[in-house]
């Protein structure tokens, strides 16, 4: 019963992740792209607010990264030392994912913390497109538990492959 729902949660954060970064790439790339053409085949037509898409899509995908880089074991970690000392490789693996969940509850407490801060007050909006700016930094304690939950899932396989005791 708890395998199947941790595999259901996986399986939605994978669904997240994937289309959630292509759509954001998608609309940085698209609006960068149609703000580069109408300034160079028009002078006088320009897309004030396409920076600021652009930037809050980078962001957004910067954070959703850091997850799938969980799931990929992809995030930055001691490598060379277990190779040429391969007796430490189960302490720098436990370590490694414990800074993770270190990392990733941080996230959740300090996200969720400006997250709230933002949404009370009102005139925190952005400069061009005027949205609250709490729907960004909402990504941050999303982010927090995703990685910590996913941090979780690679934990398990660790174990279950013996590269963790």
């Amino acid at each position: 019963m708890l395998k199947k729902t941790i595999q259901k949660i996986d399986r939605f954060f994978i669904f997240f992740e994937d289309w959630s970064l292509m759509l954001s790439v998608c609309i940085a790339l698209t609006v960068a792209m149609a703000n580069v053409l109408l300034r160079k085949l028009t002078n006088e037509v320009n897309l004030y607010w396409s920076d600021e898409v652009v930037r809050k899509t980078i962001y957004f995908s910067t954070y959703i990264g850091c997850v799938v880089a969980v799931r990929s074991r992809s995030l930055i970690r001691i490598d060379a030392l277990p190779q040429m000392v391969p007796a430490l490789k189960k302490p720098l693996t436990l370590f490694a994912h414990t800074v993770t969940l270190v990392f990733s509850s941080a996230m959740i407490y300090l996200g969720s913390t400006m997250t709230i801060m933002m949404y009370e007050d009102e005139y925190a909006r952005t400069a061009s497109l005027q949205i609250p700016e709490w729907i960004f930094y909402a990504v941050l304690p999303v982010m927090g538990v995703m990685m910590f939950f996913r941090t979780l899932i690679v934990m398990v396989e660790d174990w279950k492959e013996g590269a963790v005791s």
